[in-house]
């Protein structure tokens, strides 16, 4: 079986022009993956839409519910940032479901990437940061419920703390939430993971690699998880007009391959979304995203999965 790509043909919702969140990018990245090899159509599953029941297990049923039909009240509506339509609804949950698909084909194949997914702002009755639902937490959550999991580790790597998934987990300890994100950044509040490493601006690759290596093998040994859930943001890169760390190109591949590839060392699947990355040169944008899954590719047929 070859790698397994997640990815959902209608992921695309229309913003205002100039929107901050670059809602093409979802498109864009399948086509690049495509374009360049990384990717073949026959590695691609599409998810179904989630029961709302799943959702559910996350977030409150009026939150869920007002969401989805476009009730929400305009103060919670601006936190999240994202203009309401239909089809952002339809998008948000289809996310949902992704993430879900991920988490269940990496552990059946060791590696599954998600092409979107990482929204961890989202807390259970409010959402914020481009946030609706939390995907992670739900995909969790489902996991658990299910028992196809029984002990999970987030490593959080977005430059932002996951304070959502901080605060949803935090009384659960079979879900263990590690958060390495700038200190001097979104949220202004921040929650507390089992695991917060802040870090100061404009860190660089090395640095960045060295600490990251300092923690995540000791975490995949005191925590045991069945099942790592990735979130493999972009964000932290020096050209993202929302991060404030300083990492390259590189530094993010070579992220991405240690992450991979000492989880796989240790036996453990993983389930990969993108999370953030905000960028006016799209190209850029979808390049930086799409070495996640060259990584995964990588590592993939070197373990030979």
């Amino acid at each position: 079986m070859q790698l397994p790509i997640v990815y959902h043909p209608n992921y695309v919702a229309p913003l205002p022009p100039g929107h901050r969140f670059p809602m093409d990018k979802f498109k864009l990245l399948y086509e690049y993956l495509l374009s360049v090899g990384v990717v073949v159509p026959e590695q691609v599953w599409q998810p179904d839409y989630p029961l709302q029941s799943w959702i559910e297990l996350v977030h409150e049923p009026d939150y869920v519910s007002a969401y989805r039909h476009g009730t929400l009240d305009a103060r919670v509506q601006r936190r999240i940032g994202l203009p309401w339509s239909p089809q952002l609804a339809d998008r948000t949950c289809i996310a949902v479901g992704g993430s879900i698909l991920t988490a269940q084909l990496a552990l059946q194949t060791g590696i599954a990437c998600n092409t979107a997914g990482g929204t961890h702002h989202a807390f259970p009755n409010y959402g914020s940061g481009f946030c609706i639902f939390n995907d992670i937490a739900i995909a969790v959550r489902v996991l658990l419920q299910q028992q196809q999991v029984r002990q999970v580790l987030i490593v959080d790597l977005d430059v932002h703390q996951g304070d959502g998934t901080a605060f949803i987990f935090q009384n659960q300890p079979q879900v263990f939430t590690f958060s390495m994100h700038c200190q001097a950044n979104f949220p202004g509040r921040k929650q507390t993971s089992d695991l917060d490493i802040p870090l100061p601006v404009d860190m660089e690759d090395d640095e960045y690699l060295q600490t990251l290596a300092h923690y995540l093998p000791d975490l995949l040994s005191e925590v045991n998880p069945d099942l790592v859930f990735y979130d493999a943001g972009v964000d932290i890169h020096s050209g993202d007009r929302l991060g404030k760390l300083a990492l390259t190109d590189t530094g993010i591949f070579r992220r991405d391959m240690q992450v991979l590839s000492t989880c796989m060392a240790a036996g453990v699947p993983v389930a990969s979304v993108i999370g953030g990355g905000y960028c006016d040169d799209l190209d850029a944008l979808v390049y930086r995203h799409a070495l996640l899954h060259r990584a995964a590719a990588t590592v993939y047929q070197q373990y030979k999965l």
